[in-house]
């Protein structure tokens, strides 16, 4: 049974990276893991990817030894128990607005007694090798990770609500649907309000993970780890383009 390196950092008071990838490439997992990332989001909530797809990422981060994160469309209990029955370690689940949705989410996400997901076997059990069925879903409970996002204006007036939620271990604060549901006031005023709920998640015992980074605002992301953020994710396309800006960049300033 595998262990949830990202949970066991987060638990023992560390920052931890992840990158977003929105189209199906285990080798991009493979260099994430490769490089020290602690987990990567596999995003299906805009991306295009499959179940299948999603199965093949969740082994490249196997093999390299970094926490498959799903980030998945919606909250129900069949697409929660689909995307975990292929092995990844922990969901991203959207726009969880109210306690009764987080209350859901949390218990369909783990098996009895701390929640009613399906019962299956295959590989999040190993298969059954070498291990019970009482011992396995122990296991699994102990190791997901459920991290819904506050990324509507909703949740933050619910905030106090869903931070007493048994189970919910991040609360993933998101910019760009934040910014929208305020009517797009601009990314000051955003971050003016991500900035006052980033302690208070901190301040419960809650994780608290920080989305919409861009790669070239290291100092922003800094700032927000000082306020207790300790769940970075960024996009690995943005990295993708900073990387290719800069490259071109250096190599004209050289000639």
């Amino acid at each position: 049974m595998r262990t949830n390196t990202t949970k066991i950092k987060l638990n023992e008071g560390n920052v931890v990276y992840g990158a977003i990838i929105s189209r199906f490439a285990p080798d991009t997992v493979e260099i994430f893991g490769a490089i020290g990332y602690d987990f990567v989001m596999i995003d299906c909530e805009h991306g295009p990817m499959d179940l299948d797809q999603v199965e093949h990422m969740v082994r490249a981060a196997e093999v390299f030894g970094i926490t498959p994160i799903a980030r998945i469309p919606d909250h129900a209990d069949s697409t929660i128990l689909r995307f975990l029955d292929r092995g990844v370690q922990g969901i991203i689940v959207p726009h969880v607005n109210t306690r009764e949705e987080a209350e859901s989410v949390a218990r369909a996400a783990r098996y009895y007694p701390d929640g009613h997901r399906g019962v299956g076997g295959g590989r999040a059990h190993d298969y059954g090798v070498g291990v019970s069925r009482d011992e396995s879903t122990r296991w699994v409970n102990s190791q997901i990770l459920v991290i819904p996002m506050v990324e509507e204006t909703e949740a933050v007036e619910n905030l106090d609500a869903i931070l007493a939620v048994p189970g919910v271990d991040v609360l993933h604060v998101a910019a760009g649907d934040l910014g929208q549901s305020m009517g797009n006031p601009g990314p000051t005023e955003v971050r003016r309000l991500m900035s006052q709920v980033v302690p208070k998640i901190k301040a419960s015992g809650k994780h608290v993970g920080v989305g919409g980074n861009s790669p070239a605002d290291a100092a922003g992301v800094a700032e927000f780890i000082k306020l207790g953020a300790n769940f970075i994710t960024v996009s690995s396309q943005g990295l993708l383009r900073l990387a290719g800006e800069d490259f071109r960049q250096r190599v004209e300033a050289a000639l």
